[in-house]
């Protein structure tokens, strides 16, 4: 096995006449197991990594899209180093392929793809994360739509990993081809089949089509074109639900009538990608698994654009526990790292879960009314089908931490990691004093206290502009005034003052004029951490460039940039300056990036 991971090119596991056992027959599949090997450990091991082929027919590929379909959520645009900051969480979370982004869109998201592919693609996770494996490394994807240029850019992004893909699409419907795309069934087939071969030519042994909005495309015309880009080297047909329109039943027929009528088929994976428009998202990826499908395409937290994708901790926890029941399905994902991937994309796109969200909402394993309270201190399993501890939540009830201003390092850690936040280093130090600070104003800080705080302090972009000090005038009797100290990355301080319809007001409009780069409050909103007269203010924005940074959408479709920040304080004026000069370093970080990448490419031309 672990050779298989050093090679430096995935094997492609040739074409059989083989045919790859019905998931009904699956259903009744019982393993043979020696006294050493119970289920659990079969269904912790990773089978070795061929592009077209998975030798244990019920294990299942986990293809986390976050850094693509997720960040075309309004407003979860994420810097660079971000963007690394969860791969590498993807990475100990044990996802198989990491979409890393859309390459073409902009030069940005080629560079961040390019840094991914180079230091996630290649970085090996050994044992001590993923138990009975000794070589783990994910695939990283770059997502192509069906033409050259977006080609070139993808593989050009995502050629330094060990294992790369190039994921190219087309859509497929009446209603698309017609009005979309203006072509004809049979150019839309050979647009499809001369790309995926392009693709192949480049040298990447590992292509994934699909052919978007196939939950409303004809079936015939289905079989015909994922027919033909096999045989062009698609090594993987994803089946998209684009628009979240199907519904299970519907959804895991298609995917059981495109396994036994496309010609070939039996030579790759078949995989599922399902918006959630109507609420079924999660349900239509595990129906696809039911009826065949070995690779599943998810988000963290289920975000993406409009109503979202299926989400990971969903789809994986059913098959955790439900697997055996279903033939023995299962995922090579280590859980207890699900709530640290929740919480940080969640800080870095400024997406918020809802509180009643399954597997990581806050009231996830919560218990109040009476009888489901009297249950719970019974035997846990009267209502809980899941312990928070295999999402790497522990029950800060149980450790008896308080914390105080008397608390030290050791004990915050310890109160962090119960949270599902696993920070150590230069981050926790930060962190502590933060702490003491609030610690200081308070008699007792709250686990909410802490979530904020980790949000102000840990969850925040390169700084290119530091919050330094704020003071207000305000009230009945005159204007708003704001005076405003930040400092840049020299260390300089920065002094402005300005006034406003309200305090808050005044303090962004002196933020701007240190800043000098204009932009557009679009959202704002307050909320208190805790209750009481001392409880911490959290506060997020959102804000757009007004000289209008735009990027391509996968549907070709420019958009404008969003950006957000957050902030945490007891004061509200300053949770809200921290906020907006959270969300400004956001903005100016990425346009920095895209400036250097202009001067390394003007430099490459040069010589």
């Amino acid at each position: 096995m672990a050779a298989a991971y050093l090679s430096p090119t995935p094997t492609f596991f040739p074409p059989t006449t083989t045919t790859t056992p019905t998931f009904r027959t699956l259903l009744h599949f019982k393993p043979t197991l020696s006294p050493k090997h119970s289920f659990k450990t079969l269904c912790s091991r990773r089978p070795q990594y061929i592009p077209n082929h998975i030798p244990n027919p019920n294990y299942i590929r986990i293809f986390d899209t976050t850094l693509r379909d997720g960040e075309q959520s309004p407003g979860a645009t994420m810097t660079t180093k971000e963007k690394l900051d969860i791969a590498r969480q993807l990475a100990k979370l044990g996802v198989d392929i990491i979409e890393a982004g859309f390459p073409a869109s902009s030069e940005a998201d080629l560079e961040a793809v390019r840094l991914i592919a180079q230091e996630v693609g290649n970085n090996v996770v050994g044992e001590h994360e993923h138990e009975h494996e000794h070589d783990y490394v994910p695939v990283i994807c770059g997502l192509a739509r069906c033409n050259k240029n977006d080609i070139d850019k993808a593989w050009e992004a995502v050629k330094y990993a060990r294992f790369p893909r190039i994921h190219t699409f087309i859509a497929t419907s009446e209603i698309h081809m017609k009005y979309k795309l203006k072509m004809s069934k049979e150019e839309v087939v050979d647009k499809a089949r001369s790309m995926v071969a392009y693709a192949r030519s480049l040298g990447c042994q590992d292509v994934e089509f699909s052919p978007e909005d196939a939950g409303r495309s004809d079936r015939e015309f289905l079989y015909e074109i994922l027919g033909e880009v096999i045989k062009a080297g698609a090594t993987t047909l994803n089946i998209p639900d684009t628009v979240g329109y199907n519904w299970p039943r519907e959804f895991g027929q298609l995917i059981a009538d495109i396994k036994a009528n496309t010609p070939g088929i039996e030579n790759v994976i078949i995989s599922t990608h399902c918006q959630n428009d109507l609420g079924l998202s999660t349900a239509n990826t595990l129906e696809g698994a039911y009826n065949g499908a070995r690779q599943l395409e998810v988000t963290i937290n289920g975000i993406g654009e409009r109503a979202g994708n299926a989400s990971l901790e969903e789809v994986v926890m059913t098959l955790k526990c439900k697997g055996e029941l279903l033939g023995g399905l299962y995922t090579g994902i280590n859980t207890k790292h699900i709530v640290m991937a929740s919480k940080m994309v969640e800080e870095y796109s400024g997406l918020l879960v809802q509180p009643h969200k399954a597997i990581v909402g806050a009231n996830a394993f919560a218990h109040e009314s009476g009888i489901h309270q009297d249950g719970m201190l019974k035997n846990r399993s009267t209502y809980e089908i899941m312990s928070p501890e295999d999402i790497g939540l522990f029950r800060s009830n149980e450790a008896g931490l308080t914390l105080g201003k008397l608390s030290g390092r050791h004990a915050l850690k310890a109160k962090l990691l119960e949270l599902g936040y696993d920070i150590d280093g230069s981050e926790l130090n930060d962190l502590f004093w933060r702490f003491k600070s609030v610690a200081e104003m308070k008699k007792v800080i709250t686990d909410d206290d802490l979530i904020a705080l980790v949000s102000d302090e840990v969850f925040q972009p390169k700084v290119i502009w530091k919050f330094g000090d704020v003071q207000v005038t305000c009230g009945t009797l005159g204007l708003s005034t704001a005076t405003v100290k930040l400092i840049d990355v020299d260390g300089e301080e920065h002094v402005s003052c300005s006034t406003g319809t309200g305090p808050v007001d005044a303090a962004y409009k002196a933020v701007d004029l240190i800043v000098k780069a204009p932009v557009k409050l679009l959202e704002y909103s307050m909320s208190a951490v805790t209750g009481g007269i001392d409880a911490i203010a959290s506060t997020r924005v959102v804000i757009a460039a007004e000289n209008d940074h735009t990027t391509t959408h996968a549907s070709g479709e420019k958009i404008t940039r969003t950006y957000s920040g957050t902030g945490a304080s007891m004061d509200i004026v300053i949770s809200s300056v921290r906020a907006y000069v959270g969300a400004i370093n956001k903005m100016l970080g990425l346009k920095k990036q895209q400036e250097d990448v202009r001067v390394e490419e003007a430099v490459k031309v040069n010589n």
